[in-house]
């Protein structure tokens, strides 16, 4: 009766005991004793989950703080970043006595323990995390993975609105070949209080300014099973200031002196030198600054519309240059006569669109009117009867004559360049004004989309 009574109270211990859980047994509260109960319960099994059931997860929660921001590759897209990663989970039935183990929290080596084989979905390059050997086991079973991790991971960058450009780069954890029925992904703290703490500490940004850290959960469902990621959100903005004082404003400087050189004479030709030589300049400035633009295939920056789209200003600032030039030099070195049409169209229509005023000894000579006729012959005629009885005098009065044509002929071929040099100046006016028009009309267009985009941001 006795002997039964026994085996019932041992059967009631032994209940007691998966009840309740293990808590391991320390002869003294050293750090042999405790490692050596540790030796006997928990590091034999380091191969397996810390599960008592194949059906029980282990819920492993995930948190990090961004300690830098190290660099973004355009062209690779990627984002090179610096992380303080926390990974904690719970070793089930695992437990001991503070007051008799004499500690509440021991370092234990990794190879002693199971580690979940947690990795960033996003992960492009080797890894060259920096190796730490030990982990941090509390007397509650619960696991502390704390270490430093350099992650290169892929990002979807757009560069469109560059360089004022916010990028939204992931970073997925999660187990690659435990389902979500064996590792259960648990957020370790919320997202405020990662970008809070990151804030505080953060040693490193670069061009870049960090605005944002969200987190949601993931799953991937397959045949096979499920799997079930924490997704991070890492927003980050472009600080703009380098290309604005690199890019923006020597190429505006440039482009105001094309507008300025419309102020030399159209009649000379240093005008179209001078707009030749900054084409030039312009492009060599282009290809100083090509390393200052990013390289993508995945799109075109507007900045690199901005600088294609000033270049060709330029080359229709010196096309304007060269067709006036012609008009004036070609047209008027042959002396040739002001079509009708042109004279009413450009000297009298445009002209007073443009209110081009020339000066009013020659404003009847440029304005259509009925050719005068010339009296050289009536003259000369005249001149003949007045001393036909004196031969010498009768030349002299031809010599004069003819010298009198001449000078007229002079002075008419005088009009034509003066009439054919307001042409150009009227066409040269209002091509001046055409081409100030686009310019405003292109840069308010650019500053009002990056305005918005800054508000955007």
């Amino acid at each position: 009766m006795e002997l039964k009574k026994g085996i019932q109270l041992i059967y009631l211990n032994l209940m007691l005991f998966h009840a309740t859980g293990s808590a391991l047994n320390c002869t003294s509260p050293s750090p042999e004793s405790l490692f050596d109960a540790l030796k006997e319960t928990l590091f034999s099994k380091n191969q397996q989950r810390p599960v008592k059931k194949f059906g029980t997860a282990t819920n492993v929660s995930v948190s990090f703080i961004l300690v830098g921001i190290l660099g973004v590759n355009e062209k690779a897209q990627t984002l090179t970043t610096f992380l303080w990663l926390l990974l904690e989970w719970d070793i089930e039935d695992l437990s001991w006595d503070e007051k008799e183990c004499g500690t509440q929290k021991v370092p234990v080596k990794r190879e002693n323990l199971w580690i979940p084989d947690i990795f960033i979905s996003e992960f492009m390059d080797e890894n060259q995390t920096p190796f730490t050997p030990y982990i941090y086991l509390d007397n509650k079973g619960h696991v502390y993975d704390d270490k430093p991790i350099r992650v290169v991971s892929s990002c979807n960058l757009g560069m469109t609105k560059f360089p004022f450009d916010v990028q939204n780069c992931t970073l997925s954890f999660g187990s690659y070949i435990h389902y979500d029925s064996e590792i259960h992904m648990v957020l370790g703290r919320t997202a405020e209080v990662i970008l809070q703490q990151t804030r505080e500490v953060l040693q490193t940004e670069g061009e870049w300014e960090l605005l944002d850290i969200t987190a949601a959960e993931s799953s991937l469902y397959l045949n096979t099973g499920g799997y079930q990621d924490i997704v991070f959100n890492v927003v980050i903005k472009r600080r703009p200031v380098l290309y604005v004082v690199n890019l923006l404003i020597p190429s505006s400087f440039l482009m105001l002196i094309d507008i300025l050189s419309f102020y030399l004479p159209p009649h000379s030709v240093d005008r179209a030198s001078f707009k030749m030589t900054l084409i030039l300049g312009y492009t060599v400035f282009l290809l100083i600054m090509n390393d200052l633009l990013p390289s993508t295939a995945n799109g075109t920056p507007i900045i690199g519309i901005y600088f294609s789209v000033c270049l060709a200003l330029m080359v229709i600032s010196l096309l304007e240059t060269v067709i006036i030039t012609n008009v004036l030099h070609h047209n008027s070195m042959k002396y040739r006569e002001v079509p009708r049409w042109v004279r009413v169209l450009v000297l009298k229509h445009i002209a007073n669109l443009i209110c081009y005023r020339w000066p009013e000894e020659i404003r009847s000579a440029t304005l259509p009117s009925n050719d005068k006729p010339d009296k050289p012959e009536s003259d000369a005629g005249i001149c003949s009867l007045v001393v036909a009885d004196v031969p010498e005098l009768r030349q002299i009065c031809q010599d004069v004559g003819q010298l009198r044509a001449h000078l007229t002929a002079l002075q008419k071929e005088g009009e034509l360049q003066d009439v054919w040099c307001h042409v150009g100046y009227v066409l040269d006016f209002l091509l001046f004004r055409v081409y100030l028009l686009l310019i405003s009309f292109y840069a308010l267009v650019i500053i009002y989309m990056w305005c918005i985009w800054v508000r955007q941001t």
